[in-house]
């Protein structure tokens, strides 16, 4: 069967950036957003010392929000996207590589698109479905489709978790939008009041310009907001909320 949209609910939801650490924050960023930059890290208290010295900053931001919207909920399938991912470790592993010099077992792990995905479980003595991807432009929204397709298997409810960082200075001149730190995470669950709707065609637009696709979509679910478009050179991508 072909589809060409999804539709969900959002039960609970967590945001995290460095300056906005707070519900309240995030509501007045998503009135009047300005650009994230790095910053503090989060404590994620929550996850044994042991465990969350491993993670780096784009890790600890993912497994905040995580923890938060869990809330100590288990066996949830979990969904972590992320455009660029460990994107800082890769490249010091590279300059490593260039220099000749041996590569660090731990920051090899570290630097793997599902190396968040499997701290938290580890941590947390989870065995619940975990899925990791990257869809560059269109990364949430192919994460979000993943997420709608477990809950069509049969899972009453899926954790999706979205991050990404400021890329490093040698990369800047190929980005396409102002890259930012920041992590959301969202509680779906089958489609029931004030449900959200994800569908797409084809389309040769040019893409979307701005702020990055993860928090133009924070800001759509932040504000309430109806509508939303954006395109990624290939896709035409339509959220909407219908009351």
């Amino acid at each position: 069967m072909r589809t060409n949209g999804v539709s969900f609910s959002i039960s609970r939801h967590a945001e995290w950036a460095p300056g906005l650490t707070g519900p309240e924050a995030w509501e007045q960023w998503a009135q009047a957003p300005f650009a994230i930059q790095p910053g503090e890290e989060p404590g994620v208290k929550a996850m044994p010392a042991m465990l969350r010295r491993r993670a780096g900053f784009l890790g600890k931001m993912a497994l905040e929000v995580a923890y938060q919207c869990l809330d100590g909920r288990t066996d949830i399938p979990t969904v972590f996207c992320s455009r660029h991912g460990e994107v800082a470790r890769s490249l010091e592993l590279l300059a490593d590589l260039a220099r000749g010099e041996p590569l660090s077992p731990t920051a090899f792990s570290m630097s793997v698109h599902n190396a968040i995905a499997g701290l938290l479980s580890i941590a947390r003595g989870d065995r619940a479905n975990q899925l990791a991807l990257a869809a560059g432009a269109a990364t949430i929204e192919h994460a979000v489709i993943e997420a709608c397709g477990m809950m069509a298997d049969g899972a009453p409810m899926v954790l999706l978790v979205a991050c990404d960082c400021s890329l490093p200075a040698l990369f800047a001149p190929f980005q396409d939008c102002e890259e930012q730190p920041y992590a959301w995470a969202w509680l779906l669950t089958p489609a029931g009041a004030d449900a959200v709707s994800l569908s797409w065609s084809a389309s040769a637009e040019a893409p979307s310009a701005g702020m990055p696709a993860g928090l133009e979509v924070a800001r759509f679910q932040l504000r309430g907001a109806r509508r939303l478009q954006r395109n990624d050179g290939r896709m035409r991508w339509s959220w909407s909320r219908d009351a």
